[in-house]
């Protein structure tokens, strides 16, 4: 795994929200006295989303201090999990799928739409909506090629829709989270060929 490290430019302050703080006690009250420390990965989430996706060194301290640990324990964690972005990221941040069956299905495609528009990763657009990064399987193997963008999951692109989808973002319209051709979970693409009905159609047939 590569070095990472904490953004050369910091904010000089962090403090959880009135209302993420209230959410953080109730998830220490769920833990003995003594195993505060047990909620460091949720609290540097809450942390990172309240930061705009991105985790500062500041709200890190917060972290440690809040759970009664030593700021260094939280920096490796912190800096171990690639989950935590310890760099600013774009109002929207793509995660690209880059395991091979999202590469077999065109991910590739994706990456070129996100070069030419946004620029290479790690890099945020200049209107500050966008940034993006190749990661490993995010376990939508099925469903391939698909991003995550923020919380969100988008399967079954194309380099048109995924554009799509990018405009939509950009203009602030709806957009539909899930397979962007509308087949559900992992069904096959065609549609269903068995299991059509309760029984299905091969059982149905023999009753008659």
């Amino acid at each position: 795994m590569s070095t990472r490290r904490l953004a050369e430019e910091q904010p000089s302050s962090f403090e959880f929200t009135p209302e993420n703080l209230a959410w953080l006690e109730t998830q220490i009250a769920k833990y003995p006295d003594g195993r505060q420390a047990s909620v460091v990965v949720p609290a540097l989430w809450q942390a990172q989303k309240q930061n705009d996706y991105w985790l500062p060194q500041k709200a890190i301290e917060k972290v440690a201090q809040t759970l009664g640990m030593p700021y260094i324990r939280v920096l490796e964690i912190a800096t171990f999990y690639t989950m935590f972005n310890l760099e600013p990221v774009g109002k929207f941040y793509v995660q690209l799928c880059g395991t091979t069956p999202c590469m077999l299905s065109g991910s590739d495609d994706l990456i070129a739409v996100l070069e030419r528009r946004v620029g290479p990763q790690r890099h945020v657009s200049a209107d500050g909506l966008f940034s993006w990064l190749e990661v490993e399987c995010l376990g939508a193997c099925c469903n391939a090629p698909m991003v995550q963008i923020n919380d969100d999951y988008y399967e079954d692109l194309t380099a048109e829709s995924f554009e799509k989808l990018l405009d939509d973002l950009a203009a602030g319209r709806p957009v539909k989270t899930g397979s962007q051709t509308g087949r559900i979970s992992s069904e096959p693409a065609g549609g269903l060929t068995s299991l059509t009905s309760l029984y299905g159609d091969g059982a149905k047939a023999q009753a008659e």
